[in-house]
């Protein structure tokens, strides 16, 4: 098993990929919106929010308003797919958001899993691998 992670800043090819990677036969994926740290730091440093007085006590709680205030547009992908089906995904991420390799296409990544718990089988069996 294989946990493959797509993470774009376009919130509409983010449903698109995870929508692609569903019909090629991923058995459950995840879509999680974020914020991009470096994109949170240009924000503040643009003084284009304005944060109320008693919040600018310290930096963590100045970017915990920020942060609230941004529009997350940010998705980060989640699934946890036999390992056959990587290049499948990645290739529906691509038709999608052109090749990664190019600045602010997103990024893309495969982490080896020893164990999945509660993750349904593509197969048809859910019992805990």
């Amino acid at each position: 098993m294989k946990l493959i992670i797509l993470i774009t800043s376009n919130a509409e090819n983010g449903v698109e990929v995870a929508t692609r990677w569903q019909d090629a036969g991923a058995p459950g994926v995840t879509v999680v919106k974020s914020v991009g740290l470096y994109s949170l730091q240009r924000k503040l440093q643009s003084d284009s929010i304005e944060v109320p007085l008693h919040m600018a006590s310290s930096m963590a709680s100045v970017m915990a308003y920020v942060l609230r205030e941004m529009e997350n547009t940010n998705h980060v992908l989640l699934s946890v797919v036999p390992k056959e089906l990587v290049p499948t995904l990645l290739d529906e991420a691509r038709a999608v958001m052109g090749d990664l390799l190019e600045p602010n296409h997103g990024v893309a990544f495969v982490v080896p899993l020893d164990q999945a718990i509660g993750v349904r089988n593509p197969d048809g069996d859910d019992s805990a691998r």
